[in-house]
């Protein structure tokens, strides 16, 4: 999984029995840009992606706002397991991180092999140059490929909720975090007590109909959507009507010998 703050790449690296030579990742992208996830492995001709998940593309899953805050870097990740899962065959033998309610998502989660095989999806986190801050939205990316069913080695130190003077994760805290709680209160505060800036601050939530109440839910529809169909299908690329030509038309023989008659004729009568 790789995953990037601006143009620092912070990369987790897969192994897979079968290509014991190559190393595969998966790419998440942190910045104020929408975020990405790739998994990909080495060549010695360059990176070959087996899956990507991109922020932009939440909103064919239901979730049109928000997009860069830990929720979303969540539902990335999930999207990007399902899909690499689904690729490699998979997806049926490991659900991930799966349960009737929503308290299993504040759980800190880690694939355990089936006893009738396959072995499952192992990747290795290599945050390169990034800052591992706890609670950091690099992790929340890392949490959702964890509850797609990716297995990743990791520390449950770094997930948000956890604390360092108990030594232990407060599984509320986290799930709060992955459905939007937050951002929830912040909501109802900012409406309560400053609402034309909670207007404008919120605009696209106003748009969009989503109220604080409504945004957890909200994002629990989002998760199943993506289990449910974690491969969208190819939109057939569209011609332009009129191709576009960038450069300017070369002109003719007789058309250059007659601009130059022009050009002459001119200099002539000046």
């Amino acid at each position: 999984i790789r995953l990037a703050v601006d143009v620092v790449l912070v990369r987790i690296l897969a192994v897979r029995d079968l290509q014991p030579q190559s190393e595969h990742e998966h790419r998440s992208r942190r910045d104020p840009l929408p975020r990405a996830a790739q998994v990909v492995y080495a060549t010695m001709a360059g990176d070959k992606v087996i899956a990507a998940a991109y922020s932009r593309e939440l909103p064919e899953y239901g979730l049109k706002v928000g997009l860069s805050n830990y929720a979303a870097a969540y539902c990335v990740g999930l999207l990007c397991a399902r899909r690499a899962l689904t690729k490699l065959g998979l997806a049926d033998a490991y659900e991930g991180n799966v349960g009737d309610d929503d308290e299993h998502l504040g759980e800190d989660f880690t694939v355990e092999p089936n006893d009738d095989g396959p072995r499952p999806f192992t990747c290795f986190l290599d945050v390169g140059l990034a800052v591992t801050s706890t609670g950091s939205k690099v992790f929340a990316c890392m949490k959702g490929a964890l509850d797609g069913g990716i297995d990743i080695p990791h520390n449950e130190k770094r997930l948000f909720g956890y604390d360092p003077d108990s030594k232990e994760l407060d599984n509320d805290m986290l799930r709060g975090h992955i459905l939007g709680e937050h951002v929830t209160d912040f909501m109802e505060q900012m409406q309560e007590d400053e609402p034309d800036q909670y207007a404008k601050q919120f605009s696209s939530y106003v748009k969009e109909g989503v109220e604080p109440d409504d945004y957890a839910e909200l994002l629990q529809k989002v998760h199943a959507a993506i289990r449910a169909k974690p491969v969208l299908p190819k939109k057939a690329s569209k011609k332009p009507s009129q191709p576009k030509k960038w450069q300017a038309v070369k002109k003719t023989y007789e058309q250059r010998k007659n601009d130059m008659r022009a050009k002459l004729i001119a200099i002539r009568d000046a």
